[in-house]
């Protein structure tokens, strides 16, 4: 689920699919064939983390979600933030939660919504207020975490790993409700 822009944000001419030769070779990108403009669709930055509270993991539900999905706290880094402080904010914003400290998980590709996902383990304290974005959350020990098979779910699975815990992948079949 990429975004393609359909008109130039230049001079409004339709966009259309050119091939020009780019330092990797021949490259087709949405291109206005009026002013040359190319929509470059580079994946953005989405920042998430695995929240250690009261020696459990918090997982939330968002609002906006059908069923009793849970996942990791997300959010999109802001200009002029790096990564830590844009993590570290959403995390506050979403939970009210302060952050004591900040490890990086990896960095994972979410292709199906063209995004680059960069994840941290964060330990942290106060009491939780979650923002009108989420519904509810969970605390869950190390052994009674599901991960999903996309986006996310693999930077839990990861992190569980450097626990000494084998994870244990949802079965979408099984789980669709």
């Amino acid at each position: 689920m990429t975004t393609q822009f359909c008109f130039c944000p230049v001079c409004a001419t339709p966009l259309a699919n050119i091939a020009l030769m780019e330092d990797g070779g021949e490259k087709i990108r949405r291109r206005c064939p009026a002013c040359g403009y190319t929509h470059w669709n580079n994946p953005t930055p989405v920042l998430a983390a695995v929240i250690e509270y009261q020696g459990k993991v918090l997982l939330a539900r968002n609002a906006a979600w059908p069923g009793k999905m849970f996942a990791l706290i997300t959010g999109f880094m802001e200009a002029g933030e790096t990564p830590q402080g844009g993590i570290a904010r959403e995390i506050k914003e979403e939970t009210a939660l302060e952050t004591t400290s900040l490890d990086l998980i990896g960095v994972y590709d979410f292709q199906r919504m063209n995004q680059i996902i960069i994840a941290y383990h964060a330990v942290c304290h106060g009491e939780v207020s979650l923002s009108p974005e989420l519904a509810e959350y969970r605390l869950y020990d190390l052994d009674q975490l599901k991960c999903w098979p996309a986006g996310t779910g693999y930077a839990l699975a990861d992190w569980l790993r450097s626990r000494g815990h084998e994870p244990r992948f949802i079965d979408w079949e099984k789980n669709s409700t």
